[in-house]
């Protein structure tokens, strides 16, 4: 695979957990039931076609690289400079 190709895979798997935070986090404000960031690795890895690749960061797995994207959604960090 490229580095245009991870790249591309990055942006895609961080659009599918902005996607998925959004919908855990207003499933929680209308039911009140408090979630974990591996509520929301789970709906995206629940969501991912069969065929998608494993994304990792040196030793995390996939669904530690979503829950890292997911924590830093929730804080603002991906968002910084």
């Amino acid at each position: 695979m490229t580095d245009l190709q991870y790249d591309l895979l990055a942006v895609d798997l961080i659009r599918r957990t902005e996607t998925a935070v959004a919908a855990v986090a207003a499933l929680a404000v209308d039911t009140g039931i408090t979630f974990q960031l591996s509520d929301v690795a789970k709906k995206v890895e629940d969501d991912l076609p069969a065929d998608y690749p494993a994304l990792t960061a040196g030793t995390m797995t996939r669904s530690e690289v979503i829950e890292a994207m997911a924590r830093d959604i929730f804080t603002g960090a991906m968002y910084e400079d």
